[in-house]
């Protein structure tokens, strides 16, 4: 095992897009457990649980508690930090007693960890889902990870501050109706009392918002149709431009200038909440934090200026995927089984779950409330296309994202041509160099 471990500490690319969505930092915590390493378990087995969303830890510690009090079996969660989860897997996988459930997100990250999970075809858990849109399979037809929920990005949006501009939502249904209505925001915060855009830090909080999220639109629109099924060696960046015009929309029509990003600090969420912008780049985990202070939040597409968006929808996708380590004892595997089942049978625990999940794919599991899940819904209905997540392809996610990072702060600083050309670069050609360090 651990000459496995070795070659991908070796490996650049790492297995998982680790950006994750949303949570300003990570934390761990155990049930039943001592420390990172996991607890040794009981004759009936253990679970350990390395968790990958940051912003659901609270959740999950209550839920690991609840279980362990019902049937006695201890769970443990341990949360990586945000952009942290590779490394914390690696390192994991390496105790003594590791991750008995894992997260397995992209293509990428099943050609690296397949030979440590079980398969999952025929199973209890499988057969609760009730779509198998977000199961990855390896070469063989291995069932290597199953989604245990599903998530939407784009720009949410509070409609009364729109309204209180004088605007309506009917306004903006592509890219020339969101910058008339920003722009005009933005030149009359002082007297609205709020701005168009919450702020785009560049921070390890934030950066991921735009490095990886609304990155996906260039990739995205680059697929033609053609949508991906492995990572590409190269990309054009023929809608890099697109990207800018967003991009460049929320860092010029904001409460804080681009001037001030690089360095973070700032909270965006905070900012939406309480009215200081109408605008709020981020995605469907975010609803649960922002419907008490504004009930009627909802969430449009990344318009950005390409032909026919008006019949765009939302960004749609997972990289929330279960394996069950199949380097575990039986009794370890069979006691996180069971607990899986439980998560999104029991209605009590299903319902927490979904409620800071968004929603479980799951014929057991509670209904989603999410309002920004169901306005990717009525997208749907109503004909638009679906953005699939082909940023979960972005080769060597870490390093790729950082040097999109530094070159979308120098650009930040001073908006010139010269500067665009270097996120260009770290864009376009960042990607062909990653890819090469991740495939030789």
């Amino acid at each position: 095992m651990k000459k496995k471990l070795l070659a991908l500490l070796l490996c650049a690319a790492m297995a998982l897009s680790l950006a994750a969505c949303g949570g300003n930092s990570g934390s761990s915590g155990s049930s039943g457990g001592s420390g990172s390493s996991g607890g040794s378990g009981s004759s009936e087995g253990r679970v350990y649980w390395l968790n990958f969303k940051p912003e659901s830890d609270d959740v999950l510690q209550g839920i690991a508690k609840t279980y362990e009090a019902e049937t006695g079996v201890p769970v443990q969660v341990v949360t990586a930090a945000s952009g942290t989860y590779s490394q914390t897997l690696i390192s994991e996988m390496d105790k003594s007693a590791p991750p008995t459930l894992f997260v397995i997100g992209n293509q990428d990250g099943v050609n690296q960890w397949k030979d440590y999970a079980l398969d999952l075809t025929g199973t209890a858990i499988a057969n609760e889902l009730n779509t198998d849109a977000y199961n990855l399979y390896d070469e063989t037809g291995k069932l290597v990870s199953i989604g245990y929920c599903y998530e939407c990005y784009g720009i949410i949006v509070n409609p009364d501050l729109v309204e209180q501009a004088g605007h309506s939502m009917d306004e903006i249904q592509n890219f020339d109706g969101l910058k008339a209505v920003a722009e005009d925001i933005h030149s009359r915060a002082a007297d609205l009392g709020f701005d168009a855009f919450t702020s785009s830090d560049m921070d390890g909080n934030s950066s991921w918002r735009f490095t990886g999220h609304m990155a996906n639109l260039e990739y995205y629109y680059e697929q033609e149709g053609d949508v991906w099924t492995e990572c590409p060696p190269t990309i054009t960046g023929k809608y890099l431009d697109n990207f800018k015009n967003l991009y460049d929309l929320c860092i010029n029509n904001s409460t804080v200038a681009s001037t001030e990003l690089a360095t973070g600090g700032h909270d965006a969420q905070n900012e939406f909440n309480t009215g200081a912008a109408a605008f709020y780049v981020n995605g469907s985990w975010e609803y649960e934090s922002v419907k008490e202070a504004v009930p009627n939040a909802t969430m449009i597409p990344y318009y950005c200026g390409v032909s026919g968006e008006e019949k765009a929808g939302l960004n749609c996708g997972t990289e929330n995927c279960w394996a069950i380590n199949c380097k575990a004892s039986e009794a370890d595997q069979q006691a996180t089984m069971d607990f899986m089942v439980w998560c999104v049978t029991n209605p009590d625990a299903s319902r927490k779950l979904v409620d800071t999940f968004g929603v479980m794919p799951y014929q057991s599991a509670a209904e989603s409330t999410n309002g920004f899940l169901a306005a990717a819904d009525e997208y749907t209905s109503n004909g638009c296309y679906v953005m699939n997540w082909a940023t979960n392809f972005q080769p060597n996610v870490d390093d790729y994202r950082a040097a999109l990072v530094a070159a979308l702060n120098q650009y930040n600083a001073d908006q010139s041509d010269a500067n665009w050309e270097q996120v260009r670069t770290a864009f376009v050609d960042g990607w062909a160099v990653q890819y090469q360090n991740a495939n030789g």
